[in-house]
């Protein structure tokens, strides 16, 4: 990921310290309220910051000892005044509670930004990866 500071970069930043951590309050104050969110996993989408929260609860708390290394690749990202977007190919990385590599996977990763009492926060996100037409499965790179 690039150094640059931009509302994009910040945002990525706090994203994968959040998820490092599992920290279910400093991951649900990077969204607005009303954030709207088309995931890959299992939902089609969560409306609002409570699913999200709880979402990142159950997620967090399912890791056990692990961790997840979340790293942002090929980031690109344009800002406004108010309003900012970005997309990047995101790499998810289990990780035991020694520092060993699990698992891994990399699937596409787009945010919205909206400046709202000088503060950037998420309000839409959108996560997806191809899927192979013949057996309908999601293609994700590793």
């Amino acid at each position: 990921m690039s150094n640059e500071q931009t509302p994009v970069n910040q945002a990525l930043e706090a994203y994968a310290a959040a998820v490092h951590a599992k920290d279910v309050d400093a991951f649900a104050a990077l969204y607005d309220d009303n954030v709207h969110i088309y995931d890959s996993w299992g939902q089609w989408q969560y409306t609002g910051i409570e699913a999200w929260r709880s979402m990142a609860g159950e997620w967090f708390s399912s890791l056990g000892d692990e961790r997840i290394r979340v790293e942002f690749n090929d980031v690109q990202s344009v800002a406004g005044e108010d309003v900012a977007f970005g997309h990047a190919a995101v790499n998810f990385a289990g990780i035991s509670a020694d520092g060993e590599r699990l698992r891994a996977l990399t699937n596409r990763f787009t945010i919205c930004l909206e400046k709202k009492d000088d503060a950037w926060k998420i309000s839409h996100e959108h996560s997806s990866l191809p899927i192979d037409m013949e057996t309908g499965k999601g293609i994700f790179m590793s």
